[in-house]
């Protein structure tokens, strides 16, 4: 396969990837936070460890435009200096995004640009958004999730928007460590087999 198009995202048992009330100040919602306990561990040998390099070895960044102003646009620089596509539905004129990010409003293209910009190396995607519009654009290949066992209840949810597609999925690996089970899916293409 080419290099894949990856999303990485922690995800409540119910689906949630922030609380309710996300917005600048607080980022990810009431209680969101407690979706990203399991980074406490990113630097051990453990699963959550393997799983935090992996994403740092990524070559390129989507993002979706609200995941990316949420963030305070990573100062330009997601890690690594890596290029930055943000998948955005309208540019204002002088928005010029800092550093290494450029906004892009074709999901196609932006898919286009990202792989070729990460060379053989994965891509990562950030945002519920940008991972609906991939996946609505069958450009989407892999999604790491990384499940935390608790019930948010209530907040923004990873795949509100897919338009009724039936996406049929893959578990190509699954990593348990403290507090999260780490599962690794390949999205299959419609007409693939199982």
């Amino acid at each position: 396969m080419h290099n894949p198009i990856r999303l990485y995202m922690s995800m409540s048992l119910d689906g949630y990837i922030a609380g309710p009330d996300d917005r600048p100040g607080q980022e990810l919602g009431r209680n969101g936070g407690r979706l990203f306990n399991w980074l406490d561990d990113r630097k051990s040998d453990g699963p959550s460890g393997q799983i935090y390099r992996e994403a740092l070895a990524t070559g390129a960044v989507i993002s979706g435009r609200r995941t990316f102003e949420l963030a305070g646009r990573w100062q330009g620089d997601h890690h690594d200096g890596v290029p930055i596509f943000v998948l955005t539905h309208h540019v204002d004129d002088g928005d010029v995004p800092p550093g290494h990010a450029r906004f892009v409003t074709d999901v196609e293209d932006c898919a286009r640009q990202a792989r070729a910009a990460a060379g053989d190396r994965p891509v990562m995607v950030h945002g519920a958004g940008a991972a609906q519009a991939l996946l609505r654009a069958g450009q989407m290949d892999e999604m790491e999730i990384h499940l935390v066992q608790v019930l948010l209840g209530d907040g923004r949810r990873l795949f509100d928007h897919l338009g009724g597609e039936h996406i049929e999925l893959d578990l190509v690996r699954r990593l348990e460590d403290r507090d999260v089970t780490h599962l690794r899916y390949q999205v299959r293409r419609p007409g693939e087999a199982g």
